[in-house]
């Protein structure tokens, strides 16, 4: 219910920005833009096409250009900094927080690389330096260094006052982190804990380590995971050492959540995430065909099955009106086992000890659905063709297809992950060229063993 109202809130501000925009009134577009959060307006610039995003990008609140950037894919994101001057990019992005800006920097010429390093202090160079030194899609990618710590052996009234000379505290804090003196991490601190005891109180009393710190290598969607399952709002992160080095966020994992959702729905057909809506037509023909390609290979060795039984659909012009029913079928319920089984690996939830499990119960449902289906389908056929034999092999082939079909649904992702690609990249191409092939393998097959003899 809330995705949705999301959704008409921004197909409501599409609108009346178009019509501003339409109507020549930059007045009202620059109002509008300015009254939206950054990663609004960054959704709003990515159902833009280029000469309207072009526009609307110049009315952008200077001091939200950072922002912005940092919500919108890459393709997006180049389009918009290639309209700005290396000043207006330094300015853009200085202030940003180390993790958003580490997202950012690999993204910018190298010129204004040179000049945002060195438009920072010494301490957020070094931090940035550090957080670029790990792999993409690592908790010490996704961490901000910038932690506050106490030590256990202060009593609250030095930790106030460290607070109050402090004067701010980084977006999202809910708990100081404890460590030792040389730097491990030990446990967290609530902030309610230090308003509500007395200022005598030892650090050590209150400590809660009960939160495991998260570790620098961690995947990114383990990272995910943890902060699903726990509900944290932060959490530290730790060397190898047990050195606290950072801490990651709810923002950040957000954003890794909705990327996650992304690629599953676009990578199942071979699709990029960052992809621009609008991106120039000879670059999106590029990046899809290749997967057109493989569908067009695929669709041959369907054809060439077909091909096969050339002579059997002659004899008999009625298995040409009903192969593509046993064929689409099976892979409508491949898809339905390929969606459960993307997710359950990305999610953690499938691997090598309970994928025969599963494969079992998958195969149980689509003997089931195929006797049920293959039922209602074979009496279909009967009152319609009057032909008893017709019958009984389209309830055979649609029982066995679904049967392959579970069964690729849930092995051709596993095999995918085990050869080291990712499952949802065009799993779904795989599975409709097998169930193609094989329906009509096996409804031709058996029609020419059962109607041809």
């Amino acid at each position: 219910m809330a995705e949705a109202v999301r959704h008409d809130k921004t197909a409501r501000q599409l609108r009346m920005l178009s019509d501003a925009l339409d109507s020549g009134r930059l007045g009202p577009v620059r109002r509008l833009v300015n009254t939206l959060a950054p990663a609004e307006i960054g959704n709003l610039l990515e159902s833009l096409p280029p000469g309207k995003r072009e526009v609307v990008w110049g009315l952008v609140d200077p001091e939200d250009d950072g922002e912005v950037l940092v919500h919108v894919g890459e393709d997006v994101r180049e389009s918009l900094l290639a309209d700005m001057d290396p000043d207006e990019i330094v300015a853009a992005v200085e202030d940003l927080d180390i993790d958003d800006l580490a997202d950012l920097v690999e993204d910018l010429p190298d010129t204004v690389i040179d000049e945002v390093l060195k438009s920072m202090d010494r301490e957020n160079r070094e931090r940035l330096e550090q957080v670029l030194s790990y792999p993409e899609d690592t908790a010490g990618r996704l961490m901000n260094p910038d932690v506050v710590t106490v030590r256990a052996d202060v009593n609250i009234d030095v930790v106030l006052r460290y607070l109050r000379l402090r004067g701010e505290l980084p977006d999202h804090t809910d708990y100081l982190y404890v460590v030792s003196r040389r730097h491990q991490y030990l446990g967290r601190v609530s902030l309610a804990s230090l308003v509500t005891h007395e200022d005598s109180t030892p650090i050590n009393r209150l400590v809660d380590d009960e939160q495991p710190a998260i570790d620098v290598d961690e995947s990114a969607d383990e990272v995910a995971r943890q902060f699903s399952d726990h509900d944290w709002v932060s959490a530290p992160v730790v060397d190898d050492n047990n050195i606290l080095i950072g801490r990651i966020t709810i923002d950040d994992v957000v954003d890794i959540i909705r990327e996650q959702a992304e690629h599953q729905a676009l990578g199942a057909a071979g699709l990029d995430e960052d992809e621009d809506l609008f991106s120039p037509v000879w670059r999106a023909m590029r990046r899809r065909l290749v997967w057109l390609f493989v569908n067009l290979c695929t669709a041959f060795v369907a054809a060439n099955v077909v091909g096969q039984f050339e002579g059997t659909i002659d004899k008999l012009v009625a298995l040409a009106v009903l192969m593509p029913m046993v064929a689409g079928l099976g892979g409508n319920a491949g898809t339905q086992v390929l969606a459960l089984m993307v997710r359950g690996l990305a999610l953690g939830q499938v691997g090598a000890s309970n994928i025969k499990t599963l494969l079992w119960k998958e195969l149980r449902v689509a003997l089931l659905n195929g006797v049920l289906m293959g039922a209602v389908l074979g009496l279909i056929v009967l009152a319609w063709f009057q032909n008893p034999g017709l019958s009984v092999v389209i309830f055979a082939a649609l029982t066995c297809n679904l049967l392959l079909a579970a069964s690729a649904g849930v092995l051709i992702p596993m095999t995918l992950k085990r050869l080291g690609f990712d499952p949802a990249l065009a799993s779904g191409i795989f599975l409709t060229a097998i169930t193609d092939s094989m329906g009509f393998f096996t409804f031709l097959g058996l029609a020419s063993l059962v109607l041809l003899r």
